[in-house]
């Protein structure tokens, strides 16, 4: 079995159009551009967009911001408005420079610094993202995306043990959110702490409606390399029955053999055939047991020998680089 890690920026990010109420602390020494007070009818205008783009009107929303810019361009608002529609857009790229002027224009905006390390950590700019966070986080350290967005984006570019101390922190601030959990347990996961990934990732699960297959693998794999294979076998089942597929089932055929239930076994294997006859794995699989079941009656059900021996060869057919069967074939005369 092999590790799965379930570190995906695209769905942990966290609150993408969100906003918060600026703050008034220094954000870096950086100075923001002198700001033009909205009009109390510039304030209406902004505030109909918002109604337009939390309803889904994303080109009436991004038409009255834009008539807001055009009576006054240093409006922030307007180009966070504008940033949060990219974003939703997945346009990260024009997403980027909105809220880039936005936060030059006022720098303790956190919604401007937000959504700029949003936009630069989609587009792989890490480090330009890492700085934004840093910024966003000088505004209001207690956001719980901001904490969480830049441990995922400490741990795209390699450095857990910088992610680990926002991923703790954005569990401390709001431990009933599942990505929180998520990406906490993959910064213990690349730390090389399994028994606390492990409970990073079921308290992910016990909050989730429904955890997903990846999820799910991430706790078989952690499971496994803490050799609690009844609970592998448990957890395996639950895959199967979320997501049946001929990946799962031959997961499920390793567990059960691993805890010793041959029968068991040899029908998970045989379903994952079912599912894929391509699956040289899971033909493997049938193979072993057909074959220990050989052995262990003494080299006497002839019929048990006949399927290792096909299956085997079907095999190697499929994937002929595959030293350890070669090896077993040649061993017992398959």
């Amino acid at each position: 079995m092999k590790p799965i890690q379930s570190i995906c920026a695209g769905c942990l990010l966290f609150g993408l159009g969100c906003h918060a109420v600026s703050p008034t602390n220094d954000v870096n020494g950086i100075q923001p551009t002198t700001l033009v007070t909205l009009t109390d009818a510039q304030q209406v205008t902004i505030h109909a967009a918002e109604i337009a783009k939390t309803h889904g009107d994303y080109d009436e929303a991004m038409k009255i911001f834009n008539e807001v810019l055009q009576q006054n361009p240093v409006a922030t608002d307007a180009f966070v408005g504008i940033g949060d529609i990219y974003l939703i857009k997945k346009q990260w790229s024009k997403a980027e420079p909105a809220f880039a002027r936005a936060a030059k224009l006022d720098p303790k905006n956190f919604a401007a610094q937000y959504g700029h390390g949003v936009s630069l950590q989609m587009m792989k700019k890490f480090v330009d993202a890492v700085r934004a966070y840093h910024r966003a986080l000088t505004i209001t350290p207690d956001d719980v995306g901001a904490n969480m967005n830049i441990a995922t984006t400490y741990l795209q570019i390699g450095r857990p043990k910088s992610a680990l101390v926002f991923a703790e922190r954005a569990v401390a601030l709001n431990g009933g959110l599942a990505p929180a959990q998520i990406t906490l347990a993959a910064t213990y996961q690349l730390l090389d702490r399994p028994q606390d990934a492990l409970e990073a990732y079921i308290a992910a699960t016990e909050v989730m409606s429904e955890p997903s297959p990846q999820l799910m693998k991430n706790i078989i794999y952690l499971l496994t390399q803490e050799k609690r294979y009844q609970e592998v076998v448990n957890t395996t089942e639950q895959l199967v029955a979320l997501d049946p597929t001929s990946e799962t089932y031959e997961q499920l055929g390793w567990a059960e053999f691993r805890l010793g239930d041959y029968a068991a076994s040899l029908h998970a294997y045989k379903t994952a055939v079912e599912y894929d006859g391509t699956n040289w794995r899971a033909l493997n699989g049938i193979g072993v047991n057909d074959l220990n079941h050989w052995l262990l009656g003494d080299k006497t059900d002839i019929e048990a020998f006949q399927e290792a021996r096909l299956v085997f060869r079907k095999s190697l057919l499929l994937n002929p680089d595959q030293p350890r069967v070669i090896t077993l074939v040649l061993r017992y005369g398959l």
